[in-house]
């Protein structure tokens, strides 16, 4: 799956069949926050660490995320909030 094919999957009622931290992205992207967030926090690996700390920082909660990036051994994002899903959701796919 590529990118656009999962961009393609938001206008469906059904999530794909993916990975819990790309459920998690899918669930963001349609707007629920609180449903990414529950998925989020079952994923115990770097990638949901990463996951994590992407939705703590578009909620605003600074201080939590980098404390999620730093369990995602990843630097603290400071982009834009589009581009980090982007990302996070294209090396989820590589590694998918």
């Amino acid at each position: 799956m590529t990118l656009d094919d999962f961009r393609a999957t938001l206008a469906a009622a059904d999530p794909p069949e993916v990975a819990s931290a790309l459920l998690a992205l899918w669930h963001d992207a349609r707007g629920d926050w609180d449903a990414a967030h529950r998925v989020a926090q079952d994923v115990d690996d770097a990638n949901g660490a990463w996951v994590h700390a992407y939705l703590h920082r578009k909620e605003g909660d600074a201080g939590n995320a980098a404390y999620w990036y730093r369990r995602a051994r990843r630097p603290v994002a400071t982009g834009d909030l589009l581009a980090e899903w982007e990302q996070i959701v294209s090396a989820l796919l590589g590694s998918a």
